[in-house]
């Protein structure tokens, strides 16, 4: 029986954490469409907050919670190359996210509270948070389909 509650809080962390970072892009698009620097502030803002309430916590308790099923379970973390591959393209998406998503995301934020919204530097550094976000959106979901599937790797 504790295998499978690890195991549910596993996946009901990965639902958020991967929720959470799917919907991010849908929501910064629709303020992008906006033009409106007030909406794409709020927006940027709320990303934030969601990340901080919502990511960041996720993926704490999805990896605890993954350990500590694959050690209830006897499964060897480390051999086992579904579970290794998932690790890796998660620490990947940290990587990403930490690195590049959260600095690019505090300047679009910048630019888009500024009195003079410089339309052509946003579209710059959106330019650039669409692609590290898009590596740390993808890396998780490649690790939700090695996990569910149990893809040797």
């Amino acid at each position: 029986m504790p295998y499978l509650i690890f195991k549910l809080i596993h996946v009901f962390a990965v639902i958020f954490f991967v929720g959470n970072i799917v919907i991010t892009i849908f929501w910064k698009s629709h303020a992008d469409r906006s033009g409106d620097p007030k909406i794409i502030a709020n927006t940027i803002r709320g990303i934030i907050l969601a990340d901080r309430i919502f990511t960041m916590p996720s993926v704490g308790i999805l990896i605890l919670a993954g350990f500590g099923a694959a050690g209830i379970g006897f499964i060897p973390v480390f051999e086992t190359g579904w579970i290794l591959w998932g690790l890796i393209l998660v620490l990947i998406s940290g990587i990403a996210f930490m690195t590049k998503v959260v600095p690019l995301q505090k300047e679009l934020l910048k630019i888009a509270k500024s009195d003079s919204f410089d339309k052509a530097r946003y579209d710059a550094i959106s330019k650039q948070w669409n692609l590290w976000g898009s590596i740390a959106t993808i890396a998780p979901i490649i690790a939700v389909i090695l996990m569910v599937l149990k893809i040797p790797a």
